[in-house]
């Protein structure tokens, strides 16, 4: 869609949801700083792993390219220790107590707080960047607006923390709003923290866990922010479903049924409101010039997407999971064919995520000039 000349400050760089496949997006922004060396992208919107990727971006004292080839490096190092540790007994002492006490009839509120503990994250996370730089770049101009989605438990509505420009307007809709507030590293790990996999995390009286779980519309934060041209990075293949397997007619492994879960949760929602933005660009476009309801113009959209199943591409490596996990994962099927999409959230290793950036940025530059009419408003 053809909008007119392209305003700078209007494009935004929305970043999904995908546990380690989030080292994909990584390969692509570097592609794409490589090959558009002077791009400044204002508006960062990001959720769940796409969080980390976001933050790593703006608190970044440099460039766009300098902080794309900086977010390379770091995935290039990070490993499982430095995003997560194992504690089974957060999960199964709770279970066993919570038994115990249905046997003898003693009713009490029992607290699970997640399989795996994401201090580390943190402690890797913090000795990268200093979120000071953030707002530096938003007062030299480089930035307009950092936001983070997250999920409240106590609500159930999914709060974007913004961090921005002075005259940002914030919002309220139906399970969902923003809160303007300097962002922090809790700020990431609330976004990322999947329910009862990772521990909720308290974000002044509330808690929070990962932002994917009710938000409908992904693209929603980045279009309230300003923006007129979105620039997506999904974690689904172009063909979109998943080719026939030959397992089809198994029973599906309990791995199996978790992945098809983690999809739904992380990865559909930015595909259905992609067709909702395509469907509302189709109808102002047939409206009469000047005649657009307020509040409504049309925006530009590009999602990036994978050339191959991300999910099967760890199931080799499954093996580089710590002990615990392998045996957790061999006991849940999660080694078999079709039941890798599970593996592919939890493996943070370079074994499985250096191919993953290849692929980001092998699949961005074969489709450079789909992008680069993107980026000049063509």
């Amino acid at each position: 869609m053809d909008t007119g000349p392209t305003d700078p400050t209007d494009l935004a760089l929305v970043l999904s949801g995908g546990g380690a496949r989030a080292a994909y997006q990584a390969g692509v922004v570097c592609a794409i700083a490589e090959r558009a060396p002077e791009l400044s992208v204002p508006i960062l919107t990001g959720v769940f792993a796409g969080a980390i990727n976001t933050i790593s971006l703006a608190a970044h004292p440099g460039s766009f390219g300098e902080s794309a080839k900086a977010l390379r490096d770091e995935w290039s190092r990070l490993t499982i220790d430095h995003v997560y540790r194992v504690q089974v007994q957060g999960v199964w002492r709770p279970a066993l107590r919570w038994l115990g006490r249905r046997l003898l009839r003693r009713e009490h509120a029992t607290v699970v707080r997640g399989l795996f503990d994401m201090s580390p994250l943190c402690k890797f996370l913090s000795a990268q960047r200093d979120l000071a730089n953030i707002e530096a770049k938003i007062g030299r101009g480089d930035v307009r607006a950092v936001a983070l989605s997250a999920t409240c438990y106590g609500s159930g509505e999914t709060i974007t923390f913004v961090q921005g420009i002075d005259d940002l307007v914030m919002w309220e809709r139906s399970q969902r709003k923003s809160v303007r507030q300097p962002l922090s590293w809790d700020h990431v790990l609330a976004s990322s923290a999947i329910p009862l996999v990772f521990p909720a995390v308290q974000l002044g009286k509330a808690h929070y866990g990962d932002g994917s779980v009710r938000q409908a519309a992904p693209l929603a934060p980045a279009i309230h922010l300003g923006a007129r041209r979105i620039l997506a990075i999904g974690m689904r293949p172009v063909w979109g479903r998943r080719r026939f397997q030959r397992n089809a007619g198994e029973y599906p492994s309990a791995a199996q049924i978790i992945g098809t879960l983690f999809h739904a949760i992380f990865l559909d929602a930015l595909d259905a409101d992609a067709e909702r933005l395509e469907r509302v660009n189709r109808t102002l476009e047939g409206l009469p010039a000047g005649s657009l309801p307020d509040g409504l113009r049309p925006i530009d959209l590009l999602v990036l997407r994978p050339s191959q199943d991300l999910g099967a591409m760890a199931r080799p490596h499954w093996n580089r999971l710590p002990p615990v996990m392998r045996s957790l994962v061999r006991s849940i099927g999660g080694q078999r064919e079709g039941s890798a999409d599970f593996l592919s959230y939890l493996l943070f290793d370079p074994a499985y995520t250096t191919p993953l950036m290849e692929l980001g940025y092998d699949d961005t530059m074969a489709n450079w000039e789909t992008i680069e009419r993107f980026l000049a408003g063509g």
